[in-house]
Parts: C-alpha cells; sequence; structure tokens
C-alpha cells in the first residue's frame, strides 16, 4: 500500500458518520424470536397432537417418533415460508470452530413439468452431508465422503437470511462425532443421570438437572477501510505487526465509558436482530481496551447457549458490515492491550427450579450447596490438565496471561467468605455451615446514597476458574472459540466425578452411617483431595507459577504438548466411562487441533514474511536512500570535520535501519526454512511442535525489529495503518 492510500483510507475511516438504525415499532416482547420456531410458532402451525408429542420429547429428553416427523415438517415448512423463506439447511457445527450449511429449495418435480414445495420429515430428520471435506483427524477420506446430520429438537429451528435453519448433530458414516454438538449433548446427559441420584438426597421431587451457561462475549471493532488495508488483520484476524500506540488503555478511560455513536448505532442493530433470533442479549457496554466492547445475554440452556454464541458470531460480522465496521474475534489482534475472551458461567440446576451452585438459608440448603461445590472443584482438580487444553489454541495462547487474561494454569478462585467454610470443613467436620446466602451491608452515610449490599465473592480477574456466587466462571475461554469444546470437557469431568461421589456416600450408607454424615464426610474427602487448585490470590505472580508446580498442577505452556491432556489415561477413562467419547474420537480430534495450530501458524508466517520483504523492507530501505542524499549533500555543503558533524545523527539512523533491516532478512530467511524443514514432518503432533518450536520464534523477531523500523521511518512513507489510527473510533 501507497502511504497516500494509507492517508485515504484513515481519512475515509475517521469521517464516518452512524449509520441509521431502524428500529421497530413494537416492544422488544412483541418481536423477540420472530424468526424462531419456537414453541408458540410450534403451537399455532402444529396439529395438537403433533405438537403434544414433540413438547413431551424435547421436555422429557426423549426421541421424536419418527411418524410425527412428517407432520411437524409440514408444520415448520408452512411457517418458514409464511415468514419469507425460500430454503432449508441443517446447521452443524464441525471442528472447525464455526458452523456449516448447504442450502435447498423447498421443491420437488409435480409430475407435470412443473415443481410443488414440499419439506417432508426425512428430509427435516437426516441429511447426508459431505463427511471428507470437514477436519475429521482421519476419521473420513476423501474417498469416503459420507456423513449425516441429524435434527436436535431441544434447539429450535430458526430463519437466517431467508433461509430455515435446523441445528443438527453431524456424525460420520462409522458412527463418530465430527462436531461439537454431539458429544456436548451427551456431556449434558452424563450430567444429568450423574447429579440425579445425589439431588434427590435434598430433593425426591427432582427428575432432571441441567446445566445453563451464559457467556460473555468479547470482541474488537476495526473501520472496514482500515481493515482492507490491513493484509494480515484481513488474513489472520491479528496484527502480525505494530508499535504500540502512544495512548492506549493505561489511562483507563475506556472500560465502561460512554459508547461512540457509530458503535452504539452497530450495538442497537445487533440487538435487535439477535432478539429476532431469539438470543436473549441483554448487556452491552466498552471493555478495557480501546475499540474493544462486550456483549452479553440472559442465561439458558448450555446447548442453546452454545448455539445462540454460534449464531450470533456469523450475525455480528454481517451487521457489522452495514455499519462499515469489520468484528474481530481473535483472542489477541493487538498486542500490548487486552485481549478478548468469551467467560463461560456455567451453573447447574435442577427442574424443580433449584440452582445446584446456590447457598441457602436452611442447613440442608447449604449441605447440598457445598456438596456440589466439592465436587466440581474435585473436577476440576483431577482434570486441569484436561480443562486447560480445551480452551487452549494457537490463537488464545496469545492472549493467556497477558493484560488481565487468565494465565494458562488452572485454578479455582473462592473468595475468602466461601474459602472459611471450606476450611472450617476441613479443618472440624463442623456441621454449622456458614449463611453464604446472606449478604453483607455496607453503609456510606451519605443521605442519597442507599446501604449496598456486598455479595458473597469478590472477584479475581487473574483466575480462569472463579466462583461467583452461584456458579463457575471459566474465564480462560478464548473469544472466537466454540464454547462447547469447554464444556464438553468441564461437564464430562463434574459428571465423572457425581458417579464417583455418589458411590462413596452408598458405600457409606451400606456400611451403616446415617445419609448426613456419608455426604459430609465425602465432602471433606473432596474438599482435601482438591486443596492444590484453590488459589485466591494473584495469578499472574512468579511466585504462584512455582507454587502451582509444586501442587502438582499443570503447568505446561507449549501449546502442541497442551493438547496431550485429551488422550491420558485419566481423560480417555473419563470419556469413555461416562459415554461422551470414545478414544478413537478423542485421537481424532487431537489430530484435527494439531492440524489446525499447524496451519495457522503457517498461515501467519507466509504472511508475515510476504510483508516484511514486499511491504515493509522496501519502505525502509527507500528511507534509507533519502537518509543517504542528504548525508551527501550536507558533506558536500559543509567540508571536512563539521559536514561529518551534521550529519551524524542521519548517519546513526541509516546504520540503525541497516541493522534492522539485516536482521528481518535473515530471520524471515531462517523462518522459511523451519517451515520447509517442519513441513516434511509427518506426524501432525511432532509437525506441531516443530512449528511452535522453530516457526513462531521467528515471527516474534521480525515483529521486534519491523516495530523498530515503524519508530524510525517517516511517517508519511509507512505503509501500513498504525495502532494510533486502528484503535480509535472517531
Amino acid at each position: 500500500m501507497s502511504s497516500s492510500l494509507r492517508f485515504k483510507v484513515v481519512e475515509e475511516a475517521f469521517s464516518r458518520k452512524a449509520v441509521h438504525v431502524e428500529i421497530p415499532s413494537e416492544r422488544p416482547q412483541e418481536y423477540y424470536g420472530k424468526y424462531v420456531f419456537n414453541r408458540r410458532k410450534m403451537f399455532e402451525y402444529l396439529p395438537k397432537k403433533t405438537y403434544q408429542a414433540l413438547i413431551n420429547a424435547i421436555d422429557n429428553k426423549q426421541t421424536l417418533p419418527r411418524d410425527v416427523a412428517d407432520s411437524v415438517a409440514e408444520g415448520m415448512k408452512r411457517w418458514a415460508i409464511d415468514n419469507g423463506a425460500r430454503h432449508y439447511t441443517h446447521w452443524f457445527q464441525p471442528l472447525t470452530e464455526t458452523t456449516a450449511e448447504k442450502h435447498d429449495g423447498f421443491i420437488e418435480h409435480d409430475g407435470k413439468g412443473g415443481v410443488v414445495e414440499e419439506f417432508s420429515g426425512k428430509l427435516l430428520v437426516q441429511q447426508e452431508p459431505d463427511a471428507s471435506s470437514f477436519p475429521s483427524g482421519g476419521i473420513r477420506n476423501t474417498f469416503e465422503a459420507r456423513g449425516y446430520s441429524a435434527w436436535d429438537i431441544s434447539s429450535p429451528a430458526f430463519i437466517m437470511d431467508n433461509t430455515l435453519c435446523i441445528p443438527t448433530v453431524f456424525i460420520s458414516y462409522t458412527g463418530e462425532s465430527l462436531d461439537y454438538k454431539t458429544p456436548l449433548l451427551r456431556a449434558l446427559t452424563a450430567v444429568d443421570r450423574a447429579a440425579l441420584p445425589i439431588a434427590r438426597y435434598f430433593d425426591p421431587d427432582v427428575k432432571h438437572v441441567i446445566s445453563y451457561l451464559g457467556w460473555e462475549q468479547e470482541y474488537f471493532l476495526v473501520d472496514e477501510a482500515l481493515y482492507s488495508a490491513r493484509p494480515d488483520l484481513v488474513l489472520t484476524g491479528r496484527t502480525l505487526m505494530g508499535h504500540e500506540s502512544a495512548k492506549n488503555q493505561q489511562l483507563e478511560d475506556h472500560y465502561f465509558g460512554a459508547i461512540p455513536s457509530r458503535v452504539e448505532a452497530f450495538m442497537l442493530d445487533l440487538e435487535i436482530e439477535s432478539h429476532r433470533l431469539g438470543i436473549p442479549v441483554r448487556t452491552r457496554h466498552n471493555e478495557v481496551a480501546p475499540n474493544q466492547f462486550e456483549l452479553a445475554p440472559i442465561f439458558e440452556e448450555t446447548n442453546l447457549a452454545n448455539d445462540h454464541n454460534m449464531l450470533l458470531m456469523s450475525l455480528i460480522s454481517e451487521v457489522a458490515r452495514r455499519h462499515n465496521f469489520r468484528v474481530l474475534l481473535h483472542e489477541k489482534p493487538f498486542a500490548g492491550i487486552n485481549g478478548s475472551g468469551k467467560h463461560n458461567n456455567w451453573s447447574l440446576g435442577t427442574d424443580t427450579g433449584t440452582l445446584l451452585f446456590a447457598p441457602g438459608k436452611t442447613q440442608e440448603d447449604n449441605l447440598r450447596f457445598i456438596t456440589f461445590v466439592s465436587i466440581a472443584m474435585a473436577a476440576v482438580y483431577r482434570h486441569n490438565a484436561l480443562l486447560k487444553a480445551s480452551i487452549m489454541s494457537a490463537t488464545n495462547g496469545h492472549r493467556l496471561g497477558a493484560n488481565e487474561a487468565p494465565p494458562a494454569i488452572i485454578s479455582i478462585f473462592t473468595g475468602s467468605r466461601l474459602a472459611a467454610v471450606i476450611d472450617g470443613i476441613i479443618s472440624s467436620n463442623s456441621e454449622d455451615l456458614l449463611q453464604l446466602s446472606k449478604k453483607q451491608e455496607v453503609n456510606l452515610d451519605i443521605a442519597s446514597i442507599p446501604d449496598i449490599m456486598i455479595d458473597n465473592t469478590d472477584r479475581n480477574r487473574t483466575s480462569p476458574f472463579a466462583f461467583t456466587g452461584n456458579r463457575f466462571e471459566f474465564r480462560a475461554v478464548g473469544s472466537s472459540a466454540n464454547c462447547g469444546s469447554a464444556m464438553i470437557a468441564l461437564n464430562t469431568a463434574v459428571a465423572e466425578q457425581m458417579q464417583r461421589f455418589h458411590g462413596l456416600v452408598e458405600t457409606r450408607i451400606a456400611n451403616g452411617e446415617d445419609l448426613h454424615h456419608a455426604i459430609l464426610a465425602v465432602v471433606k474427602e473432596f474438599l482435601i483431595e482438591s486443596q492444590p487448585i484453590h488459589f485466591d490470590g494473584n495469578g499472574y505472580s512468579d511466585e504462584w507459577k512455582a507454587e502451582a508446580r509444586r501442587r502438582g498442577l499443570d503447568c505446561e505452556t507449549n501449546i502442541p504438548r497442551i493438547f496431550d491432556a485429551y488422550l491420558s489415561k485419566s481423560s480417555v477413562e473419563m470419556f469413555t466411562s461416562t459415554g461422551v467419547m470414545t478414544k478413537v474420537e478423542l485421537e481424532a480430534r487431537n489430530e484435527v487441533k494439531w492440524e489446525m495450530y499447524t496451519k495457522k501458524i503457517q498461515i501467519e508466517a507466509r504472511v508475515l514474511g510476504d510483508l516484511a520483504i514486499n511491504h515493509i523492507i522496501p519502505v525502509a530501505t527507500r528511507y534509507q536512500s533519502i537518509l543517504l542524499d542528504n548525508v551527501f549533500k550536507l558533506k558536500t555543503i559543509f567540508e571536512g570535520e563539521k559536514g561529518a558533524e551534521l550529519a551524524q545523527p542521519e548517519v546513526a539512523t541509516i546504520e540503525s535501519l541497516a541493522k534492522h533491516i539485516k536482521v528481518i532478512r535473515s530471520e524471515v530467511a531462517r523462518m522459511v526454512d523451519a517451515r520447509r524443514e517442519a513441513n516434511r514432518i509427518t506426524s501432525e503432533r511432532e509437525k506441531a511442535i516443530a512449528y511452535h518450536d522453530t516457526v513462531a520464534p521467528c515471527m516474534d523477531v521480525i515483529r521486534y525489529h519491523i516495530d523498530k523500523l515503524e519508530l524510525m521511518v517517516d511517517n508519511e512513507m509507512w505503509p501500513l495503518p498504525k495502532y494510533r489510527e486502528l484503535l480509535f473510533i472517531r
């Protein structure tokens, strides 16, 4: 890009005004779910018997009878066509961490040379997308293309861009899962089954235990013109070079600040579109870094919440383009400032309305509360390496442990009040549990300000897994990730520990111990066992890293090696014993993870090499030539020592430029050689490790020297928009 073009796109970006948003005349509750085949639409479009059969199957987590599918399909088709749909698709979540869809029209031959609108139960329930072109880790080869998508009745169909989208699972011809939804549904089933007998210790009327998820989606917005002028943003989602702006987030003035009018118009448009699709977004605000924002919905059942987040990530990009923005969901698009996470607020509840991680007012309520807390802590402790692997990626690796993101060591923050309860049980086996439901009052002694009610826990931004009152917040999840990855690992780990807890309690009861004391004894056992994972301090400190290693927690930092946790003996036993994934599925997913890591680093290395050699060095050498010409003229006009003295600053700059250019050239060559050498490795794991150990370090060195050049080269000559231009929406 020429410097004149850079200034042109910067001027274009800074001159934009907010796009007008057409606000519906109705209130949100009137258009909410307009494009969702929810229960209200089902009741309206389905025969009464069909409606009852479908609702019964959804509520009781049963399979829908095939003979009902035709009737459902007919009603769903009529509703979709009435709302402008012309096509339908099975919408699924392959291992690319995006969504996939193939559109078919509602038409079939009528036998008279024309067509009729048709959509049968067979087409609704099952389809056959090509399985060989998606990541499968070797389960499917190019010559073995068959795969199946099957309707998930627990997640309602919706209309997106005139297409009826039917949420489905995606499996291979041989039955292995090729997506995130299949193992997630299995994990949620495992939690339901394992938690039920424990929940019934406290309430015999419980029929189901439900996993809930509330995600918080962080993202960056960049003007479309500036985005297009940065090939690294376009091709990798992050800036591979760029010196920090003199002002970024150090004044702490962006967080919760006034939302720029352009951004507020975009947010309003996004909220309206989300509500029409049944996504219950409620919260929006500026995040810590400039140009960084967050939105969050009301909690939902985990499977539906995950579907809504995947839909939101597609929707947010589409809406952003209408407002001349591009959304960056990369975990670390800009160096030196906050990255973006997707905090997963996870909880468990019963069909009777009880939140299992909520403290209560009675001793029995609090015993139930501490029972499920102890199970969660034991699960996270036993599988801390796996949970780290579940949120790790080439992109999230840039974020963890930097600028307020939690570190890449899994620990649990409880807060002082819950910690006191845990310590009391461990030390005394006390039955006198603290009344955590009571909130403390703080009186500011200001007449116009009411007493403030303080929650029973504080917050710890450095904790990857924190108790926050009636739920746990898995803060380490990356902004571009499919929540399913973390939720599969977490719910399965908890299900396994629930099975273990129930077995230990039943053994004690069989040996003559009463239920109350049996539960409390096993709670104490689990709390003692999981003490190494309990940490309420500063997760950024070097002391914690050393302490975590001493406690036996997983401290691996090599991303490809972190993925090994999926294939550890304990992980394989956990997934197989709960019926969530087979060893074959685990091995295949790891092949995909290693391959995806390699490809992302490979793409970044190619882009960086091209930008360095074809954009940065030519500009730096051109500026160097200008300085050389100036030195020559100074020495020509001012002879002898005076000329040399006057030319000395330029000579020093020329020398520095030459050193940086030399290092960049040599490091790019070394990076290319390292990439070629790594590409010869046939093992996906070893290839990924080679990319991590030999290719990625070259990129860091190249970036360092390019960023130094950015500070030296004439601003008018620099070819790429700088951080100070990218990060501040006017």
